[in-house]
C-alpha cells in the first residue's frame, strides 16, 4: 500500500469492536471479514471473493455475536459500534468445520485445482482451508457423496467438472454482476439445484463470450481452463500488461518449463482482475511453430509478387522457397548496408520506417529516434495514422491533448454514456463491463452507431443513424441543447473560443431538419441532447467508426462542441475519451512515432522543438513533417524523377500488406521498393514482400512499459525465453542504428531498457517526470500527467484549463462532407470494416492462438436478415463482395444489428482480406484512410479460399 493510500486509510472514520476478546477498529461499512483479516484474523470463506459482491452462502465464514441466537456469515454482515465477534469460539470453529468437511465429502477423487504450486491442495480454496482447519473427512459422509454429474469439455477453452461445484455461486456472480454476460445461472432446488449455462446448455453451445472470470472466480477447479487440467505445478509466475487491445489490462503469465500454461487478472486499475476471452486464452500464439526463428534473406532472382498473397495460405506457405537463411551479422549488414546506400545516394527523404503499436514504449521511442537521426527524415509513422489520426488531429486543436479526458472507469460517476462509432464489448471487452456495471446502477447508456451491437441490450437509446451522417447527427445534438437553453453559459463564457462561430453555424441543423437525413427521430435526438445537458455527468467514448471516415476530424470536433456547449468536460463522469485500438497505440504516439511529432507531441516544425531535440540528441534533423502511412506507399511509385520518392523502408511489428485500405495498391507499393526490412514475429504478408526478415520477441518475451487508453503508463516484465535465435526487439533496433553509423550507449539489463525509459522520460518530461522506472517496478502503474515523485497522477483532466495556448477549449464548427465513394446502381452497399471479440488488428497473433482459433475460425460477411432474402441467400452461403479495387468470396452471417444496404466485414482474416475493396481516400487533417465507408456490390457464390480446416470448419457452421 503506498503513503497515500494510508493516508487516506486513516482519515477514514473508525468503529470499535471486540474480536475474539480483543478489541479492534473496523472502518465504517466494513464487513467482519475484512476488518479481521485487516487485523492478522483469517476467518475461513469459499463463496466471498474480492471483488464480487458478498453473498454469504457458503457458511465457512460463520462467527458468533454476543445476544444473537445464530452464528452470522461474517463476509457480509458489516460490524456496529461495541459488536462482541468470536471467530474462533468453539461454537464458530465446530460450524466452520462442518461446512469445509460437508463440502469435501462431495468432492471427486482426483482434483483439479490448486493454491500456487502445492499439488497436495487438489481442490483448490477448499483443500487450502480444510488443510489450515485441520478437517478431514470421515468415511461415513464419504460414502453419501452425490451422484456425480458429467463432465463437460465442448468449450475450446474451458473444462466444466460441476463434480466438484460446491455451488458458491461465485461463477454466477461473476457473469451476471462483473462481466454482465448474463450466460451462468442457478437453476431447480434442493437436491437438483445446478450451475447451468443459458438454458442448461452445453458450455461450448452457449452464448459464453469466454472472458474467464467464472474460471478466475472458481474455488474449487469446477470451471477451469483446460490448460490447467493434470499436474501443472509452475516454475515462476510473471506480472506483465495484456498485449492486445488498449485497455491494458494486468495480468500474471503462469510459466512451467518456458511456456506460458494459463494467465490470471491482476487487481490493475485498469482492469481489477478482469479480463477478455483475448487475454486469458490467447497467449499460446508465442510458442507457435509458425514463429520466426532465424533471420532470411530473400533468395537471389527471386521476385517479389504481390498477386501471390492473394492466394498465400499463411498456415501451410513454405518461406524456404523464398528465403535462405542467415547469421544475424550477415542479415543486419545487408539491411543497414543497403538502407545507408539508399540515404547516401538517393537523399534522406528515400527512407521511411513503420513502427509498432504492439511493442512497449522504449521500442517506439529508439524506432523514430532512429529514423529521425539514422534515415535522416520524419518519415515515419504507425498504425495510429490506421486508427485515430482524426481523434488526435481534433483534440489537439480543440482540447491541446491528444489523449483522453476521462479514463474508462470514471463512468461510474457519469448520468449518462454516449457511445458513438465503437463495439466496446468485441474491441475493449473490459472497458465495457465497467459501462454495463454503470448502467446496473443507473447511467444511461446511448449507443449511437450504424451497427446495433452487443453493448445495444444495455441502452437507454440507441441511436442507428444512416451511415456517413455524424455529423448530421451531432449537429443536431447540438443544435438542441442552444435552441432549448440548456448550454453550461458561465463554462462557455470562461473556458471556451468562438462559441458565436458554432451556434451560428449549427442554426441550419435542427432535429427536425436533420431527422430525413441521419434516420433518427426529431425527438429522439431532442430527447438524447436533453438527457446529456442535464445529467450529473456525461462522459463521451468512441472509436473507428467515427474516426475512419473523411470527415473523421470534423466528426470529434462536434464531440467537443457536444462536451463544450454542455459543460460536461473537465470534471469527473464526464468529457471525451477515444477508446484506443492496440496495446501500445496511445504510448507510441506519445514517444514520437509520427511523422508531424517528436516526443510528447511537440511539432517538428516548431523551431523551439526541433532546435530542443537537435541539442537533446546531438544531431541535425529534418524541421519538415514527414509522410504518413498511406502518403508513404504513394512517394513509393512516385515516378523516378520526383526527389522525395521512397526507396527504401525498414517495418517493425507492422503488417501494411493487410491493414493498408485498397491492399492491391498497398503490396504492389511494398513489392516495388528497392529494399525492405521487415521485424517482425511472423511471416506477415508484408515480410512475405521483404528483401530481409528479422526474427524479433513476442510480447511476453520482453520487459518494457506500455501505455493504454486511460494514460496509465505500465511495465509487462518478460516471461519466458524467445524461441531460436530470435532477438529482443530493442536489441535490433539499437544494432540498425548502429549499421546506419549512430552511436548508442544504453547499459543496463534487457538491453538498456531501463536506460532508455529514461531518456524518454526525460524527453517527455512535462507528461511523465515523476513516473520513474523504480517506481514503475514498485507500483506496475502509473498514470500521466505526473510530474514529480508523489504525484499520484490526474485521472481527470481540464478541471481548471485547457492544454491550449490560451488555456481555452477551440471551438470549431463542421459542415456536412459526404464519403469519398457513394453507392450507385453498380455498387449499391456500403462495407463497414472492424473488428470483432476473438480476434485483433491483421490477425496474425490472434489466428495463431488455439483457443481463440478455434472459437472463431471463418472469415464471415454480416448482414442482416431483411437484405438475405432480398438476395436469395442463407446464412452459412457464400458470397462474394466486390468494390471497385478488389474482392472477396467469403461466407455470409446474419446480423440484424447491421442496418439495410451495409454489410460488415471483419479485416484479421488473410483469405477474405476486407482491405482489397476499401478506400485510401483521406480526411484532410487527421491523414487517415476511410476504412467504415466504400461502395461494393454482392454477389451469390464465389470461390472461398482455402486454408488449413477450413472445408470442415464450413461445413460444421
Amino acid at each position: 500500500m503506498n503513503a497515500r493510500a494510508q493516508a487516506d486509510e486513516v482519515a477514514l472514520p473508525t468503529i470499535a469492536f471486540t474480536l475474539d476478546h480483543e478489541t479492534l477498529h473496523a472502518f465504517q461499512g466494513e464487513t467482519i471479514l475484512k476488518a479481521a483479516e485487516r487485523h492478522g484474523v483469517n476467518i475461513p470463506r469459499l463463496c466471498y471473493q474480492d471483488g464480487l459482491r458478498p453473498d454469504g452462502n457458503c457458511r465457512a465464514c460463520v462467527v458468533e455475536i454476543a445476544g444473537e441466537r445464530t452464528l452470522a456469515p461474517s463476509c457480509c454482515r458489516s460490524v456496529t459500534a461495541g459488536m462482541e465477534v468470536q471467530a474462533r469460539s468453539d461454537r464458530a470453529v465446530k460450524s466452520q468445520k462442518m461446512v469445509l468437511e460437508m463440502l469435501l465429502s462431495d468432492m471427486p477423487d482426483a482434483g483439479y485445482k490448486w493454491i500456487e504450486t502445492d499439488e497436495s491442495l487438489q481442490h483448490g480454496e477448499l483443500s487450502d482451508w480444510a488443510s489450515r482447519m485441520g478437517v478431514t473427512v470421515r468415511p461415513e459422509l464419504k460414502a453419501l457423496r452425490r451422484e456425480q454429474p458429467q463432465t463437460d469439455l465442448s468449450h475450446p477453452a474451458m473444462a466444466v467438472n460441476l463434480n466438484a461445484c460446491i455451488q458458491c455461486n461465485r461463477c454466477v456472480r461473476a457473469c451476471r454482476e462483473e462481466q454482465v454476460n448474463d450466460v451462468i445461472g442457478f437453476a431447480l432446488r434442493g437436491a437438483h439445484s445446478a450451475i447451468v449455462f443459458d438454458l442448461d446448455d452445453p458450455m461450448g453451445d452457449s452464448t459464453c463470450v469466454a472472458c474467464g472470470e467464472c474460471v478466475q472466480a472458481c474455488p474449487t477447479g469446477a470451471l477451469m481452463p483446460k490448460t490447467q487440467v493434470g499436474s501443472q505445478i509452475v516454475d515462476k509466475k510473471v506480472d506483465s500488461v495484456c498485449p492486445f487491445c488498449g485497455v491494458g489490462c494486468l495480468l500474471t503469465y503462469q510459466v512451467k518449463a518456458n511456456q506460458i500454461t494459463s494467465v490470471e487478472g491482476r487487481d490493475g486499475p485498469a482492469n481489477h482482475r478482469r479480463l477478455c476471452v483475448k487475454g486469458r486464452f490467447g497467449f499460446d500464439y508465442a510458442h507457435s511453430p509458425q514463429r520466426l526463428t532465424v533471420p532470411l534473406i530473400r533468395k537471389t532472382g527471386v521476385a517479389k509478387d504481390p498477386a501471390a498473397l492473394q492466394t498465400l495460405n499463411r498456415d501451410t506457405a513454405e518461406w524456404s522457397e523464398v528465403f535462405r537463411e542467415a547469421t544475424w551479422d550477415e542479415a543486419l549488414a545487408l539491411s543497414t548496408g543497403a538502407l545507408k546506400n539508399l540515404r547516401d545516394t538517393q537523399g534522406k527523404k528515400s527512407l521511411a520506417g513503420f513502427g509498432s503499436a504492439k511493442g512497449s514504449n522504449e521500442e517506439a521511442y529508439l524506432f523514430q529516434k532512429l529514423v529521425r537521426t539514422g534515415f535522416g527524415s520524419n518519415n515515419v509513422d504507425h498504425c495510429t495514422r490506421l486508427c485515430h489520426a482524426s481523434s488526435v488531429a481534433a483534440l489537439l486543436e480543440g482540447v491541446g491533448s491528444a489523449a483522453v479526458s476521462n479514463q474508462v472507469h470514471d463512468v461510474e460517476n457519469a448520468g449518462l454514456i454516449f457511445i458513438i462509432g465503437s463495439n466496446p464489448t468485441g474491441n475493449h471487452p473490459v472497458a465495457a463491463t465497467w459501462m454495463k456495471n454503470a448502467a446496473q446502477k443507473g447511467a444511461k447508456i446511448v449507443l449511437a452507431d450504424p451497427r446495433v451491437t452487443d453493448i445495444g441490450r444495455h441502452a437507454w437509446r440507441t441511436l442507428q443513424f444512416k451511415v456517413d451522417t455524424d455529423v448530421a447527427m451531432l449537429n443536431a445534438l447540438i443544435y438542441t441543447v442552444i435552441d432549448e437553453g440548456l448550454t453550461d453559459m458561465a463554462f462557455i463564457e470562461e473556458r471556451a473560443s468562438n462559441y458565436e462561430a458554432l451556434r451560428a453555424n449549427v442554426q441550419g441543423y435542427s432535429p427536425e431538419a436533420m431527422a430525413p437525413i441521419c434516420g433518427i427521430p426529431a425527438a429522439t435526438l431532442r430527447e438524447v441532447a436533453r438527457e446529456f445537458a442535464r445529467a450529473k455527468g456525461a462522459m463521451i467514448l468512441w472509436g473507428m467508426g467515427v474516426s475512419q471516415h473523411v470527415h473523421g476530424t470534423d466528426n470529434v470536433r462536434c464531440l467537443i462542441a457536444l462536451s463544450t456547449v454542455t459543460g460536461q468536460i473537465g470534471k469527473p463522469g464526464s468529457g471525451l475519451h477515444p477508446l484506443r485500438g492496440q496495446n501500445n497505440v496511445q504510448g507510441a504516439s506519445d514517444a514520437g512515432l509520427i511523422p508531424m511529432m517528436y516526443p510528447n507531441y511537440q511539432r517538428v516544425s516548431s523551431p523551439a522543438a526541433h532546435a530542443w531535440f537537435e541539442d537533446f540528441w546531438g544531431v541535425t534533423l529534418d524541421d519538415q513533417p514527414g509522410y504518413t502511412v498511406v502518403e508513404i506507399m504513394h512517394k513509393i511509385l512516385a515516378p523516378e524523377s520526383d526527389p522525395h520518392k521512397i526507396r527504401g523502408m525498414y517495418i517493425s511489428g507492422e503488417n501494411p500488406a493487410m491493414s493498408d485500405p485498397d491492399l492491391n495498391h498497398a503490396r504492389h507499393a511494398l513489392a516495388s521498393l528497392e529494399h525492405l526490412v521487415v521485424q517482425d514475429i511472423f511471416m506477415t504478408e508484408t515480410a512475405w514482400l521483404a528483401d530481409v526478415v528479422l526474427p524479433a520477441t513476442a510480447w511476453p518475451e520482453k520487459t518494457g512499459t506500455v501505455t493504454n487508453t486511460d494514460r496509465m503508463v505500465q511495465l509487462g516484465q518478460q516471461a519466458i525465453e524467445p524461441p531460436g535465435d530470435a532477438r529482443a526487439d530493442l536489441w535490433i533496433v539499437q544494432q540498425m542504428a548502429a549499421g546506419m553509423g549512430l552511436v548508442w550507449q544504453y547499459e543496463g539489463g534487457h538491453h538498456g531498457v531501463a536506460a532508455v525509459y529514461e531518456e524518454m522520460r526525460r524527453a517527455m518530461y512535462s507528461a511523465i517526470a515523476g513516473i520513474t522506472w523504480e517506481r514503475l517496478q514498485r507500483e506496475s502503474s502509473a498514470t500521466y500527467p505526473c510530474l514529480s515523485a508523489d504525484d499520484p497522477g490526474a485521472p481527470t483532466l481540464f478541471i481548471d484549463r485547457f492544454d491550449t495556448e490560451d488555456g481555452r477549449v477551440q471551438l470549431v464548427p463542421a459542415d456536412i462532407i459526404a464519403a469519398n465513394e457513394r453507392p450507385d446502381a453498380d455498387y449499391p452497399f456500403v462495407l463497414i470494416t472492424g473488428r470483432q471479440l476473438e480476434h485483433w488488428h491483421t490477425g496474425s497473433m490472434t489466428r495463431r492462438a488455439s483457443v481463440l482459433d478455434a472459437i472463431e475460425p471463418m472469415a464471415t460477411a454480416s448482414l442482416c436478415g431483411a437484405d438475405l432474402l432480398k438476395l436469395g441467400v442463407q446464412a452459412g452461403e457464400v458470397i462474394t463482395v466486390l468494390s471497385r479495387r478488389g474482392e472477396v468470396a467469403i461466407h455470409v452471417r446474419r446480423d440484424d444489428g447491421t442496418p439495410p444496404g451495409a454489410v460488415f466485414i471483419p479485416f484479421a482474416y488473410y483469405e477474405a482480406a476486407a482491405n482489397l475493396m476499401t478506400n485510401a481516400a483521406l480526411d484532410p487533417f487527421g491523414k487517415i484512410p476511410e476504412f467504415k465507408y466504400c461502395a461494393v456490390a454482392i454477389r451469390r457464390g464465389g470461390a472461398v479460399a482455402k486454408v488449413a480446416g477450413y472445408e470442415q470448419t464450413a461445413a460444421k457452421r
